[in-house]
């Protein structure tokens, strides 16, 4: 059952990129449903841990914190790679896509229903098992954060891959500190909902903050 949930749950994500960028399909219509799919699908599996080895406290407070620096490093690597043309027309087609709801609307599906779900698949469920059955902490993030990554490629979309890459490797590392959840939960909920409210790049298909 595990087995079909993490290898299901990885390619579902990997059809939905697709779809959204071969097939033109909303990127709130695919996310909207895979990804709550993901992590309602890992509850049933396995009920992650909050914290089980940090306290929950400062989990939470790290997780909000890294969130803030993650955005503001983001935005700092947007504006000195500004030459380089096909990332920022990646990041804008990214922009004009999720702007096509009201941004309370985005905030909400995207900060408290997406995020989670992804982290709940890729962080509670996929690392855990992977660790355990490899018996290696390490070994057993690192190879659930590439699986991640992965699954993100067929998005064609620079914008996306790297956050898969560098958000990717900030979640999996707090999860593996804190061995549960609450801290990569919040921290990606703090990054997207900043990116959402504060683009990071300019077009006029983005909805004011």
């Amino acid at each position: 059952m595990a087995l079909v949930v993490l290898i299901g749950g990885a390619v579902a994500e990997a059809i939905a990129w697709w779809a959204v960028s071969w097939k033109g399909v909303s990127i709130w219509v695919a996310m909207g449903v895979v990804l709550p799919i993901l992590g309602v699908a890992a509850l049933l599996v396995r009920t992650p841990g909050l914290s089980p080895d940090v306290s929950p406290a400062v989990a939470a407070g790290a997780g909000l914190v890294a969130g803030l620096v993650l955005y503001l490093a983001t935005r700092g690597f947007v504006a000195t790679a500004g030459s380089w043309r096909t990332f920022r027309r990646h990041a804008v087609e990214l922009y004009a896509k999720q702007s096509r709801i009201p941004l309370a609307a985005a905030l909400l599906l995207a900060a408290v229903i997406l995020a989670p779900g992804e982290e709940l698949f890729w962080r509670g469920l996929f690392r855990a098992r992977l660790v355990a059955a490899l018996d290696a902490r390490t070994t057993g993030a690192v190879v659930a954060w590439l699986a991640s990554v992965a699954a993100n490629i067929p998005s064609r979309n620079l914008a996306i891959v790297a956050g898969a890459v560098v958000g990717g490797a900030v979640w999996t590392a707090l999860a593996w500190w804190t061995g549960g959840v609450l801290a990569s939960v919040l921290c990606h909920s703090a990054w997207t909902a900043l990116m959402l409210a504060f683009p990071v790049v300019r077009t006029r298909s983005v909805v004011p903050a």
